[in-house]
């Protein structure tokens, strides 16, 4: 087998993050090859050689090992140094660091797990005049970086951290920093719908820019336009697949999939394609933050059980008054579902008090608040680690759409004749 080590793959990363006792570290090689032997460390990781570790029999193909980012990929032989292109729980990824502030490390650690790697961590210093100051513990020179901070309450206190934990791995020479957002929340200030209002969503995305990240991952935007505010590439994730699993398995006839509103009927339409439900949604209209109004639903609804979708529940409001016009249908079972579970307010009290909800479904791309009995909990920490795991690796995101969104998914091939 030859062994080549491409010319970019810098000392300090070959000395750091390669075990001596690992079998594709330098030590090994040394010991293995009396060609290693004579390299030292700096020329073995910043040059460009090919020579084989062990002698080949004749006339038989020398397969290729490429040591590169902490990887060994195999050219014509299926074997490896114990890595997998798949990240499994308990899985081990080299070459990248995980940080997180403080609105959900729970999610982090978990997220970690499924890596396999350790999250790194960070120090916050509250100052006298409330300043914030973000310090990075591990070394992350040349390391694919990933900071693990959804925007949940208190928004602004989570946001600084990010920022601050992003200008600290800029100043580290990290060689990339992808900032992950399971939760956006200035997603919703996306249009200028009243005189002299700002654009939250624009802003925040310039911030970001500006403190030095290079990509964002999040999921579940409240608009997919808010893509176009970000200067840098945003990879977004859908929980649509995660929810269908929780409903595949029961009895479903006589069920519909309902939205609360028609800004969310796309995403209400791609989950009844996956359960195989009619779809319906309400006409609302926002009077405030708290309060809205839903004068008709579009759809049959009449009599029948339905599960009621909506990207982000804060205090409540839309979910209430949409339950309440079903109930003026017949339609008294009702599951609700969604991706960021806030529960602001008197939210928890309100859904708990309801009659016709039978069950509360949310996924942890925020933290669960602490007394809601009966909160179905789904974990997307796995979908965010293989997005990671295939960022890192320089693989497609996209495929993780497959079967879900199309509208995300790899284009289908082209037809014949068209170039």
């Amino acid at each position: 087998m030859a062994l080549r080590v491409s010319a970019w793959h810098d000392e300090q990363y070959c000395s750091q993050t390669q075990a001596d006792d690992h079998p594709g570290s330098l030590r090994s090689r040394r010991a293995a090859s009396p060609q290693w032997a004579r390299l030292t460390r700096r020329e073995a990781c910043g040059a460009s050689v090919a020579f084989p570790l062990t002698p080949a029999p004749s006339r038989v193909a020398v397969p290729v090992r490429t040591v590169r980012f902490g990887w060994a990929h195999h050219v014509g032989d299926s074997s490896s140094l114990g890595w997998s292109p798949h990240p499994r729980k308990g899985h081990f990824v080299k070459g990248i660091v995980v940080f997180s502030g403080s609105a959900h490390p729970a999610l982090a650690d978990e997220i970690c797990d499924h890596l396999g790697v350790e999250r790194s961590g960070v120090k916050i210093s509250r100052f006298s005049n409330d300043c914030l100051q973000a310090q990075l513990l591990a070394n992350c020179r040349q390391r694919d970086v990933y900071i693990v901070q959804p925007l949940v309450p208190p928004t602004q206190e989570h946001l600084m951290e990010l920022l601050l934990m992003i200008d600290a791995a800029r100043g580290a020479s990290a060689r990339q920093i992808t900032a992950v957002m399971p939760h956006y929340a200035y997603a919703r200030s996306d249009k200028k719908d009243a005189s002299r209002i700002s654009l939250g969503g624009r802003l925040v995305a310039d911030m970001l820019s500006t403190a030095g990240v290079d990509r964002v991952l999040t999921m579940a935007l409240h608009a997919p336009q808010v893509h176009g505010f970000f200067s840098v590439p945003v990879d977004h994730l859908t929980a649509l697949g995660v929810l269908a699993d929780h409903y595949r398995g029961r009895d479903l006839s006589n069920h519909v999939v309902v939205s609360p509103d028609l800004g969310n009927a796309k995403q209400a339409t791609l989950l009844s394609r996956l359960l195989n439900l009619p779809v319906a949604a309400g006409s609302k209209q926002r009077l405030a933050d708290d309060r809205v109004v839903i004068d008709s639903i579009v759809g049959d609804v009449t009599g029948k059980k339905a599960i009621v979708l909506d990207d982000e529940i804060a205090t409540g409001g839309s979910i209430m008054e949409i339950v309440n016009r079903l109930g003026d249908f017949g339609c008294n079972e009702v599951s609700v579902a969604c991706t960021h579970g806030l529960f602001t307010g008197k939210a928890v009290e309100r859904l708990t008090s309801s009659s016709r909800i039978t069950e509360v479904v949310s996924t942890n791309t925020v933290p669960a608040p602490a007394h809601f009995p009966g909160l179905q909990h789904l974990s997307v920490a796995g979908l965010f680690a293989d997005a990671i795991d295939r960022i890192h690796r320089g693989r497609s995101v996209s495929k993780l759409f497959n079967g879900v969104d199309p509208a995300y998914a790899p284009p289908p091939p082209a037809p014949e004749g068209l170039f």
